[in-house]
């Protein structure tokens, strides 16, 4: 899986996962196929125990409102998992940089992923570009990816539930 300059991918994964928690272990790795990666793993006992443990670590990333702990908690989980940069050529996809280890463990290259990518994501768009979704009582994870960095809202049904309570408050 290819690294774009913001990371998007690792953290649209991530936040997909967040949002919709697969049952199993093949549901995990059918969800990281889907958004782009090329690797599979082979399956280890504890796979979704360790990976819900990863994103449960990611959502304490989103969680956080102050910029500094936030990247204090990122650091954290880079230390974990990520390496130092390395070209690598697997899987048909050409030249790429992975950052970190050749290790063949689904939960731990999910972590290095996450992590590399959400500190991209974050320093290139903006520390405040990973929140909840603003539509009470939603508690899905927004990542921003938009150009002008003002998305509030995981959907358009939550964006029109929150503009319909508005103006139903308005004319109250």
């Amino acid at each position: 899986m290819h690294l774009n300059p913001y990371g998007e991918y690792a953290v649209l994964l991530a936040a997909s996962l967040a949002n919709d928690w697969p049952a199993e272990r093949e549901g995990i790795e059918e969800r990281t196929l889907d958004l782009g990666m090329t690797m599979t793993f082979p399956p280890a006992a504890d796979d979704h125990v360790r990976v819900r443990e990863v994103i449960d670590d990611w959502l304490r990333i989103v969680d956080e409102p102050d910029h500094a702990k936030r990247a204090e908690l990122l650091n954290a989980q880079l230390a974990q998992a990520a390496a130092y940069p390395r070209l690598t050529n697997h899987d048909g996809e050409g030249w790429h940089l992975h950052y970190r280890d050749d290790v063949k463990s689904l939960p731990y290259v999910l972590r290095a992923i996450i992590s590399v990518g959400t500190s991209l994501h974050l320093v290139t768009r903006g520390m405040d570009r990973l929140a909840r979704c603003a539509a009470s009582p939603c508690t899905n994870v927004v990542v921003d990816v938009t150009r002008n960095g003002r998305q509030r809202f995981c959907s358009v049904r939550c964006a029109n539930r929150a503009a319909v309570r508005r103006h139903r408050a308005r004319g109250a």
